[in-house]
């Protein structure tokens, strides 16, 4: 964008602007602007602390969902052999 700015293009620039405002109003002016970009600075960190709390509070749920969820446990001491019900194979009525 300014690739073909040299050193004396910046000097007449700064000349005009010190003819439109004036020696009297370019330190306030720079003021201003100084006051402006800090506060840009700190609406932008603002934001961007807001997306990470956001996003932080959003894993919270979905990080506990998958850890709340009951374990199976198996019992070592149970039996695991299958039970068969008895018949009445031998017996007629």
């Amino acid at each position: 964008m300014f690739a073909g700015l040299n050193g004396w293009h910046l000097v007449i620039i700064l000349a005009v602007i010190l003819l439109l405002f004036g020696a009297a109003k370019l330190p306030a002016l720079a003021k201003s602007m100084g006051q402006s970009a800090r506060v840009f600075k700190g609406e932008m960190k603002a934001m961007k602390d807001e997306d990470a709390a956001s996003d932080a509070a959003a894993a919270a749920p979905q990080a506990a969902a998958t850890t709340a969820l009951p374990t199976p446990v198996q019992n070592a001491s149970a039996d695991t052999t299958a039970v068969t019900p008895p018949h009445d194979a031998g017996t007629q009525r």
